[in-house]
């Protein structure tokens, strides 16, 4: 005679609910593709936030969050998570699905962000640049970490997606979306600079090499 647990089977009905709205994990090396992602994001927010340090320019969405901060007061990271927001919700549209990685990508980075910012003393001289391409490094590095993980396109990464799946070119929506934030952010106050310049030309080139050497081999 067996006794049944009186709390299960309390949740089932949450299982099939969340299959729909969130990507399965995939079945094979969890632990890694997931320690991967949690230290890939992180390191995103880290890279981001030298950008913001060395005062020499930002990527495009952080020129759009900065220029948030500066008219509201909120800090750039939480802006980054509230945007981050925004562009998932134009998701339901486009019927993506986001994975565990997207959502822990809204979360992850902008609070890191937040926390790097709140703690990090002011660049000056010559620092600034070594901080800034270090950013840029660093933040190529984190692309190929999270993304390799496999685990859920970023929130812009999605909706480019998206976007491009209705027969539209990669190459012309992601840059149509990323000129659109980079000149609304410029017009709210956003830094733009030689540290925008510097991340427009290495970023891709960087990725490109990255994301195949970090990518999570399935078994």
């Amino acid at each position: 005679m067996s006794v049944e647990d009186p709390g299960s089977g309390r949740f089932e009905w949450l299982s099939p609910l969340l299959s729909k709205v969130v990507a399965p994990l995939p079945h094979d090396r969890r632990a890694r593709r997931i320690i991967q992602l949690l230290g890939g994001l992180v390191l995103y927010g880290v890279s981001d936030s030298l950008l913001v340090i060395a005062r020499l320019g930002l990527d495009p969405w952080d020129v759009l969050n900065q220029g948030l901060q500066r008219h509201t007061g909120l800090p750039i990271g939480t802006w980054a998570i509230l945007v981050g927001v925004v562009i998932l919700a134009l998701w339901i549209p486009l019927r993506q699905r986001p994975g565990v990685g997207t959502l822990a990508n809204v979360m992850l980075i902008g609070s890191t962000m937040d926390l790097v910012l709140s703690l990090a003393p002011p660049a000056h001289g010559a620092d600034r640049w070594v901080i800034m391409f270090l950013g840029v490094a660093l933040n190529a590095i984190a692309t190929g970490l999270y993304i390799g993980g496999m685990l859920g396109p970023g929130p812009r990464d999605g909706l480019m997606l998206g976007i491009s799946a209705r027969g539209h070119s990669i190459r012309v929506v992601r840059t149509s979306i990323e000129a659109t934030v980079l000149l609304t952010g410029w017009l709210l106050g956003g830094q733009v600079g030689f540290g925008t310049l510097t991340y427009a030309i290495a970023i891709g080139p960087l990725v490109h090499v990255l994301i195949p050497f970090l990518k999570v081999k399935s078994t």
